[in-house]
């Protein structure tokens, strides 16, 4: 137990130092942790990412604290949250003296300017595998034939229909709230059997 929150504490560590880019930015560091430790599957970081994004809080922190929970329990969990908010919590001190001081020095426009797109790149590569499990069935790649009915078992059809319902819904419906989709993912996973 001990070694497992010695090594949470220094993966949320790297995980808090290194996304860059907001929570989202987790999903790599999460998917390595899932591969390296076992603590979790890959398939378990879909259901906490939807857990995540469903309840209140940056999803990075939530994220870190079901990942923890997952490993250790509760003690797991705190240690878990803590370690991933120190970094930035860190970095942010020291940036707001520091953007004070060279706020127009060219050369800090130019570290964020190059931030912005390697931060989109992580999030975007993390926002592939989510997608593929979502959407597909990973195990039947391995016997795939390339055959109509070999690409109908690949995907997961009522994923897919539900998500063109649900973005339909968010350009129809602008104006309500996120809950609402939320809610009305969960309700078709538990009518549909997503």
């Amino acid at each position: 137990m001990i070694m497992n929150l010695l090594y949470l504490f220094i993966e949320f560590i790297k995980t808090g130092l290194f996304s860059v880019g907001g929570g989202l930015a987790t999903i790599p560091f999460l998917k390595e942790i899932a591969v390296n430790y076992g603590w979790f599957t890959v398939d378990e970081l879909t259901d906490m990412i939807a857990v995540s994004e469903s309840t209140p809080g940056p999803i990075g922190i939530n994220m870190s604290t079901y990942s923890g929970f997952k490993a250790e329990g509760f003690i797991g969990a705190a240690v878990a949250t803590i370690s991933i908010v120190i970094p930035p919590v860190i970095i942010i001190l020291i940036v707001s003296k520091a953007l004070q001081k060279f706020k127009t020095n060219k050369y800090v426009g130019k570290v964020f300017s190059a931030l912005r797109p390697a931060s989109s790149g992580l999030i975007i590569g993390a926002m592939t595998d989510i997608i593929i499990i979502s959407f597909f069935y990973p195990d039947n790649f391995n016997n795939f034939k390339f055959t109509i009915s070999g690409l109908l078992g690949l995907i997961n059809w009522k994923s897919v229909i539900f998500f063109v319902i649900a973005y339909i819904g968010v350009l129809r419906f602008k104006k309500l709230h996120p809950v609402v989709f939320i809610a009305g993912g969960a309700l078709a996973g538990m009518i549909c059997g997503l």
